[in-house]
């Protein structure tokens, strides 16, 4: 079993997987009331069985990966793969992530062959290293291998089936966890996640080392504006405009097709209702930004503006702070903070020919995460007890309960004490 280390490390990842349902029992039974034993009406049955059904694949299917976890290792890694692939969107959900594959499949056979091999040696690097088997099986090892392997072939200059790459490739996706256990380390002392620093940091250092004047790994040519750009409200395309919405959702794995970010939607909304949601939210935050800003109007019927705000938006509204009203304008502020972010941080790592990647999330979701307040509204869950939205939701309402029932009794404690200071 790995040490106490090791399970700290698990706990900066990402999103964590369901390792906690031993501790969701009610923190105080109620009392039983002998006028509430009625039995349930046939509505509430069908409702609790409907509800029962829904929870097998939605959500993160906590009963089937109880089930995977007595079965044979390679249907196990095939779980772990197709976790990490949706854990990009904070989704512990094999079901996700084989939707995720199929719209990848349909953006790009290339691509989607780079992102499974990506993810699939970055969860093996992590078997290998002997990273937590908890963490492990809820694919917080192989997200950043699959954003690696996919954008390692999204701006390679070499073309599809370019065979020669999948030896990077496969290099940097076996480093992701390397990088993520050092960079969790120190952001146990914030008890923040890594989020998608080590995809960055290993993109960013290939693309380096390699650059667009390269025999065996050539990049594309990536370079600042260096006119105005002729935008003019007459020549916007409206419908490209609306477009931009699932393409920005799709822009998240390096994919432009409107229909592959539709699949990623279906994917999220099988999950989570709520992450769907702010997902699209985000997305939408990014297009309008992108619209205030000027921005040329072909980079945001491509979702170059939205990708970093659909992942700012999800973290925050609701993934790692408990959903109320407050936290969902907390979300969209951020995801607006995000998109202006992105366009400086663009616009600086042009001048060196590399991408802005995912660096505007990493960076405004963390400042977003330690922040201070003095509100009971906004609710920073810890990062142990992060699972999904609805859960955390959950959670955080067991949370007030309980402090209210501890409030009340000390209450009635207090005046209990006033009643015996009175009577003697």
């Amino acid at each position: 079993m790995p040490g106490s280390h090791c399970t700290k490390e698990h706990q900066l990842l990402m999103a964590h997987p369901d390792l906690q349902s031993q501790h969701d029992k009610p923190y105080m039974d109620k009392e039983k009331d002998p006028v509430q034993t009625a039995e349930p009406t046939n509505l509430q049955r069908a409702r609790s069985r409907f509800l029962k059904g829904v929870s097998y694949f939605s959500g993160d299917m906590e009963v089937f990966g109880k089930w995977m976890e007595k079965q044979f290792f390679l249907l196990q890694l095939l779980d772990w793969v197709l976790r990490g692939a949706a854990q990009v969107m904070f989704v512990n959900n094999p079901l996700s992530g084989l939707i995720i594959f199929a719209g990848l499949i349909l953006q790009n056979y290339w691509w989607a062959l780079n992102g499974f091999v990506g993810t699939l040696f970055a969860t093996i690097s992590a078997l290998i290293l002997q990273q937590n088997r908890g963490a492990i099986a809820a694919g917080l090892y192989g997200y950043n291998g699959i954003l690696v392997g996919l954008l390692m072939a999204v701006f390679s200059n070499a073309g599809d089936w370019y065979w020669w790459l999948l030896l990077p490739n496969i290099f940097m996706s076996m480093m992701c966890p390397i990088v993520s256990s050092a960079l969790a380390s120190i952001n146990s002392r914030w008890d923040l996640p890594v989020f998608t620093l080590p995809f960055n940091i290993l993109v960013c250092v290939h693309m380096v080392a390699t650059g667009h004047y390269n025999h065996h790994f050539s990049q594309v040519l990536i370079q600042p504006l260096s006119e105005l750009p002729n935008n003019t409200w007459a020549d916007i395309d409206v419908s490209k405009l609306f477009m931009s919405v699932p393409v920005g959702i799709g822009q998240v794995y390096g994919c432009d097709n409107p229909w592959t970010g539709g699949i990623f939607i279906i994917s999220l909304f099988i999950s989570s209702p709520i992450t769907c949601a702010h997902a699209v939210l985000g997305s939408a935050v990014g297009m309008v930004s992108g619209l205030a800003l000027a921005a040329p109007f072909g980079n945001i019927y491509f979702g170059l503006w939205g990708y970093n705000c659909v992942l700012a938006c999800i973290a925050i509204g609701g993934m790692f702070y408990a959903l109320t009203w407050q936290v969902h304008l907390l979300a969209i502020t951020c995801a607006f903070f995000c998109a202006y972010l992105g366009s400086a941080i663009a616009n600086i790592m042009s001048r060196f020919g590399l991408p802005a990647c995912t660096w505007p999330f990493c960076l405004s979701a963390l400042t977003f995460l330690l922040i201070t307040t003095g509100t009971n509204k906004i609710f920073k869950l810890p990062l142990a007890k992060v699972t999904y939205p609805e859960k955390n939701l959950r959670f955080f309402w067991k949370l007030k309960k309980q402090e209210k029932l501890e409030r009340k009794q000390r209450e009635e404690e207090t005046d209990r004490e006033k009643e015996r200071c009175f009577s003697v």
